[in-house]
Parts: structure tokens; sequence; C-alpha cells
């Protein structure tokens, strides 16, 4: 997190002390880096125009998902990006932000009618179809509009990711997309269809990899699959490997970005030149957690110090409800101290104020603190705030975005009322 260092003894994003962000916002709050969102992006930009320099030959779609913030959405769109949304309310906001709904596809396996007639309606480039039933409700909602549906097939490679349970994607037991076994006959069903335009082909097997190998190894098995469907006159006009690329949160060493790209488009561009003679047959990715998870943080106020005979707790006033990660997943979130303090450190768990046990941000930390401390947790900008709740009727944090030496405000606090405002009283 580079965009994230201590000047003087006090941690800053970019050129502003976070404990400037806590006496103007308050606390919890997630704070951005613009710089670092920019970095990010660009890494996948620069290597695509790098290794495949055609024009319109490669389009990265941010997935929407892992940070829906308004303010990220319009800067990556500024930036070229197009956008992977997995529902109605994404499209929507994708549109609020200004982005180009020409350069949305959209994925999930559970897309409505009324999400659809909102897709079509607003032109977007392709459905990821995730079944055969969806194919069918797709084609029938677009003859009733009078429109035709671009769709690519979510293709399930098997491969194993060797990522955490809950976020593989691409194994025959989860509920993802088409069995690569099933996959041409469901692009043969595809292209019979009165009101589907065959486009694509689509590949999504899991998020937080370290080594780009299981996502080679899906992509020679997707490149294969493209050349049966040619061989029957089925020819696509993009290919999207999905995203998955993890970041650090603590030791981790990731792939580096344009080592993957360097490796995928070596196999891609000798496909295209043997296949179809340099042909730029697009290539599609889905980024999400590799652009914005590094560039934020959830900045978090100690209430009190606990001291047990079995533990110490560090108690916050961030909680599960902030940052679902740790209680869902068991994920592992760097605590470092906003003002570096002397004295001896201790070990604590840092928990919130949720009546919950599983209300923990972070285990086992060596912190020299005290009650009325701010602390940043870290690498906590991609399903941070997305995956966010109201329990306890605890309304959700601040948003900052950081340029620089300025701070930006990008999404308030909700305050109690907010939280009922929809809610009636019997009469």
């Amino acid at each position: 997190m580079s965009h994230f260092s201590y000047k003087n003894g006090v941690l800053h994003v970019e050129n502003v002390a976070l404990n400037a962000v806590s006496q103007q916002f308050g606390s919890p709050t997630y704070v951005y880096s613009k710089a670092a969102l920019v970095e990010n992006f660009s890494a996948y930009a620069g290597a695509c125009q790098q290794h495949s320099p055609a024009t319109d030959s490669t389009l990265i779609c941010y997935s929407v998902k892992s940070n829906s913030n308004l303010a990220v959405l319009q800067l990556l769109s500024r930036l070229g990006s197009g956008f992977d949304i997995v529902s109605g309310g994404e499209l929507l906001r994708v549109i609020a932000a200004g982005g180009d709904t020409r350069k949305v596809i959209f994925s999930g396996v559970g897309k409505s009618r009324e999400e659809m007639r909102l897709a079509l309606s607003h032109d977007i480039l392709c459905f990821n179809v995730e079944s055969i039933p969806e194919l069918h409700r797709l084609n029938e909602v677009a003859l009733g509009m009078g429109k035709r549906a671009a769709i690519s097939l979510r293709v399930n490679p098997n491969v194993d990711a060797k990522t955490h349970p809950y976020i593989s994607t691409g194994l025959k037991e989860n509920k993802f997309g088409v069995a690569y076994d099933e996959a041409l006959a469901c692009y043969r069903s595809a292209s019979a269809l009165s009101n589907i335009d065959v486009v694509g082909i689509d590949c999504h097997i899991g998020s937080q990899l370290l080594d780009d190998a299981p996502l080679l190894e899906a992509l020679d098995k997707i490149i294969d699959l493209v050349n049966q469907l040619a061989a029957e006159n089925i020819n696509l006009h993009h290919l999207d490997i999905g995203g998955g690329i993890g970041i650090t949160y603590d030791d981790e060493k990731p792939v580096a970005i344009d080592d993957y790209l360097s490796r995928l488009f070596t196999r891609v561009n000798a496909w295209r030149q043997a296949k179809y003679k340099g042909a730029p047959i697009k290539v599609m990715f889905e980024p999400g957690r590799s652009i914005v998870g590094n560039a934020g943080i959830l900045l978090t106020e100690i209430q009190y110090l606990k001291h047990s005979e079995a533990k110490n707790f560090a108690i916050v006033d961030a909680a599960m409800n902030d940052l679902m990660r740790p209680a869902m997943y068991e994920a592992w979130h760097g605590v470092q101290t906003v003002a570096q303090r002397g004295g001896q450190a201790q070990i604590y768990d840092v928990v919130g104020p949720v009546c919950e046990s599983g209300d923990w941000l972070a285990r086992s930390r060596s912190l020299a603190i005290e009650a009325g401390d701010l602390l940043a947790l870290m690498s906590a900008g991609a399903y941070g705030m997305t995956m966010s709740s109201n329990y306890n009727t605890r309304g959700r944090a601040a948003e900052v975005m950081v340029d620089g030496d300025q701070m930006h405000l990008v999404r308030q606090r909700e305050n109690p009322a907010d939280l009922f405002a929809l809610e009636s009283l019997l009469a």
C-alpha cells in the first residue's frame, strides 16, 4: 500500500494525515487513495496496451461488487474502464456515475425479468448467461421488447482456483456458469434462439488468486472451446477471462499484473495468429479486488481497552457490520496505529461493539495503544463497504476519497433515522 505511509510518526494517505480525516469526518470511515486507484487500473491498461496494442482489442470491466461507490466508478469510467455488474442496482450506479452502458457486462446467476429489461433498455454490451433457463428467459424478454440480447455463456471449466471455498467459482460443485462439457450444446441452443446474438464466452474461476497458473489453465480450455465453436460456424467477438488476481493482505505475494498478462497474451496472440491470422478477437477482464483492495483502509477509534485473564481486547467503534470479511472468511487485515506511540506493546484482539462473539476485526495483534487512539484496518478497499450492513441498527460508515492533499466526502455517514425512514407503524 504505497500511498499509505508514516510521516513524522503519523499515518498518511497520500498527503493527508488520517487523524485529520477523523477530526473532520469522524469514525468509522472508509478512506480511499485516488492515486492508488489510478495506479492499479493503469497496471491493467498499460499491460493490455503493451501486449495487445491493436485498437479495440481489449476491454477492462471493473467488478462493481468489489466497491460500488459512485466516485470510484466515476474515476474508473474517466480512465476508460467498462464495468462488470451483478444486479440492476449496480447498473443504475454505473449510469449515475457517468459510466458507458455500452461497456457493461451483466453477470450473476439470478437475473430477474425486470433486471433484464433494464439492461436491454440501456443497450449494455453483453449478458454473461449462466444457465439454460436464464437463456430462454432472456430471449423471451428481448422478444417482448423487440430487441436482441447480446450474450456470452459463462463456462465453468472445472479448474481449482486454490483459494477460499467461499470465493472459488470454477469447480463443478459451484453454482456459477454452464458446465464445460455442456457448453457446446448450450451454444448451439443459444444460436437457434430468435432474439439472442451470441457474441462471446466468459470464464471466472474465483478471487484472491496468488498464482496465475489456474487462470492460464482455464484460458487454454476456453480457447479450445472457442475453436470447437468456430468449426461449427459459431464465431465469437470476445473472450472474457474474468478477474481474480489477489492482493497482499499480510505476507502474500500475488503474481504481478504485467507478468500475468504477458503470459496470457503470449498464448492469446499465438492463437490469434494461428487461427485468425492475427484478427483481434477482443480479450476482456473483470478485475475488482486488485484495483481497489489496497487503495482503501477503514479508520476506527479505540473506545475501551479491556484486560482479562485470557485475553486483551481493543474495543473499537467499527464492527462486523462495517467490515464483514474477518467474521465471514476469517480474513486477515493488517492493523496499524495512526499515531506511532512508544511504550510496551501488548497482544490484543481488535473487536467491535456488536452483540456477537463473531464481531472481531483482528486477532492477536501486537499493539502499543491507549483508549482514544485511532487504528487503520488496512487493505479494506474491496468488499468492505459493499458488504456492510445495518445490524444492531448501526449506520454504515462514511467514505472519503483523498486526492493529494485534498479530502472529498464521497458518502455521508448514515444516522439511525435513515435506517427506519422506510418503515411504518401499525394504525
